[in-house]
């Protein structure tokens, strides 16, 4: 996403919580040759969230969109999963959206500028995908799909847009490593899936950028399902 956003004519910020962050910025500026930084931010913490979006509007100027797309999933079933855990993935996928989506907001309006931001739910805030175990997850994105709308809402008096992603399977680090180590579990996806394949990321970009574009003013709260026709069964 940020790549299509940085080909789309835009400079970019990438945050994360590792250091990696500044090697991935560089590979961007490199592969798009738009400017890009990266900055280490912690979205649990709204005082590093803070700051990060300081440094951002010092050295860019006061971000006018946003893709929040911090995320944990975890499939440990719902009768043995720590109640510490549970808040954990809550606090990264939920509470850090607000966060995030906050501060963002709080700079644009004593900018006096207007933006547009996305989040990243999941088809598991629709659907209860299985076979794996992850009902925390699942009532995390939910929250977030909810978070968006009703922050959508409430903002766009102020000259703040907010719609949501809900992906589906896409090809990640974490999920190309099931059809290795649970050729079960991978055959279930896909027999669910009507397309009969994981998202690529580059799928993403495009929804990214229209979301975030003045080509998409009239959509507003709106949790868009880009899953290969999953929810659709």
């Amino acid at each position: 996403m940020a790549e299509a956003v940085a080909r789309a004519g835009a400079t970019v910020a990438l945050l994360d919580v590792r250091d990696e962050v500044h090697d991935a910025a560089e590979q961007l500026s490199v592969a798009t040759g738009a400017g890009v930084v990266g900055v280490v931010a912690d979205v649990t913490d709204e005082a590093s969230v803070d700051a990060a979006l300081d440094q951002v509007a010092d050295r860019l100027g006061v971000p006018e969109a946003l893709v929040h797309a911090a995320g944990v999933a975890d499939t440990t079933s719902a009768l043995d999963i720590t109640p510490e855990r549970f808040r954990q993935i809550v606090d990264i996928n939920l509470t850090g959206t607000f966060v995030v989506c906050r501060a963002f907001a709080r700079r644009l309006i004593v900018a006096g500028q207007s933006g547009s931001a996305v989040t990243i739910a999941s088809m598991s805030s629709l659907r209860v995908n299985r076979p794996q175990d992850q009902a925390a997850y699942n009532a995390s994105k939910a929250g977030v799909a909810m978070l968006t709308k009703s922050l959508a809402v409430e903002w766009l008096p102020l000259g703040i847009r907010l719609n949501a992603i809900s992906p589906g399977y896409f090809a990640s680090e974490q999920t190309l490593a099931v059809p290795r180590d649970a050729p079960e579990q991978f055959a279930q996806w896909m027999a669910h899936t009507p397309v009969g394949r994981m998202g690529e990321p580059h799928e993403l970009g495009p929804l990214a950028v229209y979301l975030l574009s003045d080509a998409s003013a009239y959509v507003v709260g709106q949790s868009i399902v880009i899953d290969g026709g999953y929810t659709a069964l």
